[in-house]
């Protein structure tokens, strides 16, 4: 193997320590504009538009639902998605702005010079956003002096794993998501509304692990990520990693197929690797390899390699056998 840095022996190294590691090659997975939608995911972003919608993405966990935020800000031109995290404790407000009652409490009880409301208000992803559209000068009694934007603008909020939060967060979004407006009730309940030619675009992700409500479902225009099928994951590869999605691609048309025989209905594995295992395990697979798209992939690559796709200990026993059966089929057809 190419790639020994680490050897496990309790010995070290002769060369110059302490060792330099390569710069992650995974930064090149993240780039929005190596980003490439479906044809019903691009209906969908459109309809969104149009309609003036939040968007909400589902898809099996590394589909690419959160980096579509990312490609529809670079595409549009915008600034960098503000992104709201979802807790299994969030509550609506929170998407708006968070208030530091506690700190607040202390300053007053430490005579702190200043204890003004407006210090203890930290806007958050949808509630800057909103603010973000509105004239400088009509929003700045709200706003820090250091954090008063210069000009209007738009923005992309991703609302990420909205599934996680209790049932209650969605429901006490709903008039807020229409019509793109919050109220905070420490600085006299005060309205703010967005500028309506700059209405913020907005991203939900969910991986299904609870139902929506009915109401909130109605205010989203709502688009699945189905799995990709070999021809258009050959193509999301290609344009992640520059490899050639051809059949001209040897090591590529067998780490596909290994792949798909690891995501069968037949492997009985519990977590199938998806998408964005894939491409690490193609980045790490390409490396020990001598990074050659023509070099064969050898089994004790695979086997070194495997804790990138596969990510409980059942379902390593379980693909390990699958790799050794996939490996005898390829060893009879050379």
């Amino acid at each position: 193997m190419k790639y020994p840095f680490y050897s496990g022996d309790g010995n070290r190294k002769q060369f110059d320590l302490p060792v330099t590691l390569p710069t992650s090659p995974r930064s090149q997975l993240l780039k929005p504009e190596n980003y490439i939608a479906d044809s019903g995911l691009k209906d969908a972003c459109n309809v969104a538009l149009l309609l003036g919608q939040p968007l909400l993405i589902t898809g099996e966990p590394g589909t690419g639902k959160t980096q579509l935020a990312h490609s529809l800000a670079w595409e549009l031109g915008l600034d960098q998605p503000l992104k709201f995290e979802t807790k299994s404790t969030s509550i609506a407000r929170e998407l708006f702005y968070t208030y530091d009652a506690l700190k607040r409490f202390q300053d007053v009880q430490s005579r702190v010079i200043s204890t003004k409301l407006l210090d203890y208000i930290n806007y958050q992803a949808l509630g800057l956003a909103i603010l973000r559209t509105r004239e400088p000068e009509s929003v700045k009694h709200l706003l820090p002096s250091d954090t008063l934007h210069e000009h209007q603008v738009r923005s992309v909020v991703l609302i990420d794993e909205i599934d996680k939060a209790p049932r209650d967060f969605p429901n006490d979004l709903l008039n807020e998501l229409e019509l793109m407006y919050f109220r905070i009730s420490e600085l006299r309940n005060e309205k703010i509304a967005a500028d309506l030619t700059l209405q913020p675009i907005v991203i939900i992700s969910s991986n299904s692990e609870k139902d929506l409500p009915d109401a909130f479902l109605r205010r989203c225009v709502y688009y699945n990520i189905p799995f990709p099928k070999v021809e258009r994951l050959a193509e999301i590869v290609a344009n992640r990693l520059g490899m050639n999605p051809g059949s001209s691609s040897p090591f590529l048309q067998a780490a596909l197929d290994l792949f798909y025989r690891l995501r069968s209905n037949q492997s009985g594995l519990r977590k199938k690797p998806a998408t964005a295992e894939l491409l690490g395990w193609l980045i790490t697979l390409q490396k020990f390899t001598n990074e050659s798209e023509n070099a064969l992939i050898q089994a004790e690559v695979v086997f070194a390699t495997l804790s990138s796709l596969i990510k409980t200990a059942e379902d390593q026993e379980k693909a390990k056998k699958i790799v050794e059966q996939w490996i005898q089929e390829q060893t009879k057809t050379t």
